[in-house]
């Protein structure tokens, strides 16, 4: 099969040709209709933390085809269209019998996405709806992180909530906090985020690097009961803090590997609440994917462009640096 493969941190993937994978018993191979890439990916191959080997296939945000099933796998047949949940688990202990996976002691990250074909288990497969697509089997997860980041928020109705970064994970908190009846504004540095951050469902759109506290303020109307920072860079926790409200809440959902002082003077002094949120539920990767299924449109918006395989090497690197693309999705 053709894949595309991490050679190295500060290094270009590479195209090239693996074996087929088969199936252990328990394993389900799914050919790739659709795959995004991720922020995270591009993380994967600059910052040693994430632990990338040579050769290691990336890609979890993956959705295609059941080609293979292993001889114990109940519940699917090929030809049928999933779409994958990118956190691997034992599927049988409490964590997982609360669809929290993530708390598994066997729990990983899923890659493969960046292929013909991707090996992962029966568990993590969710069939698609006769009405979603490929493509919206591949941006589920990232509707479901940022779900995920909302519901630990606390955001109730009428609250404000300012979102911090206008990628895909901060327009798709924009979207779920504009369901629960929240005022959503959305910050960023630059402009051309505009139209699909309104379009996702932000109430304003807010661009002003020299007075980015006023500036939200006005755009809100007010200090915002709930910031959600959505970028993951150094100094955006004390720009937030500065942001929301008295007794208010600070989300975090950007990845930050480099060290972030916080003046934690300024937070214990407003009695600011700060949360992490990593990853999501198994209800609220099927709660996202019923959204679609339901009729949202505003999640189609992330998407700017689709593009081969043998591409990806050149546009991954493109994307380390800012562009106009939001997310872009693999058609192997």
């Amino acid at each position: 099969m053709k894949a595309v493969t991490f050679q190295a941190l500060h290094t270009p993937l590479a195209f090239e040709t693996l074996p087929d994978p088969t199936p252990d018993p328990g394993q389900v191979v799914v050919k790739v209709g659709r795959c995004g890439i991720c922020g995270s990916d591009l993380h994967m191959t600059e910052d040693a933390a994430y632990g990338c080997r040579h050769g290691d296939v990336l890609g979890h945000e993956f959705a295609g085809e059941v080609v293979g099933l292993g001889r114990e796998v109940e519940g699917f047949r090929t030809g049928d269209l999933v779409s994958v949940i990118p956190l691997m688990s034992c599927g049988k202990c409490e964590h997982c019998r609360k669809g929290e996976v993530q708390w598994c002691a066997r729990f990983g990250l899923q890659g493969g996405g960046y292929a013909e074909y991707a090996l992962t288990r029966p568990n993590q497969c969710i069939k698609l709806p006769t009405d979603l697509s490929l493509a919206d089997g591949a941006i589920i997860e990232p509707l479901a992180v940022a779900l995920h980041g909302v519901n630990l928020s606390g955001l109730r109705k009428g609250d404000k909530a300012l979102v911090l970064g206008a990628g895909p994970i901060g327009l798709a908190v924009a979207f779920w906090a504009k369901r629960l009846g929240a005022t959503v504004a959305v910050q960023d540095i630059a402009d051309f985020q505009r139209d699909r951050a309104l379009g996702m469902g932000a109430d304003a759109f807010v661009v002003d690097p020299a007075d980015p506290v006023g500036s939200a303020e006005r755009g809100l109307g007010g200090k915002a009961d709930v910031v959600f920072e959505c970028v993951g860079i150094p100094g955006l926790i004390d720009q937030a803090v500065q942001q929301v409200r008295n007794r208010g809440t600070v989300l975090l959902l950007g990845l930050c590997t480099r060290p972030d002082p916080i003046d934690s003077f300024a937070m214990l002094s407003k009695e600011v609440k700060l949360v992490t949120s990593a990853f999501f539920t198994v209800p609220e990767y099927k709660a996202s994917l019923d959204k679609l299924a339901a009729g949202a449109i505003e999640p189609r918006l992330l998407v700017t462009d689709t593009i081969s395989l043998a591409d990806t090497p050149a546009v991954f690197e493109s994307l380390k640096r800012r562009t106009r693309q939001c997310k872009v999705l693999i058609a192997p």
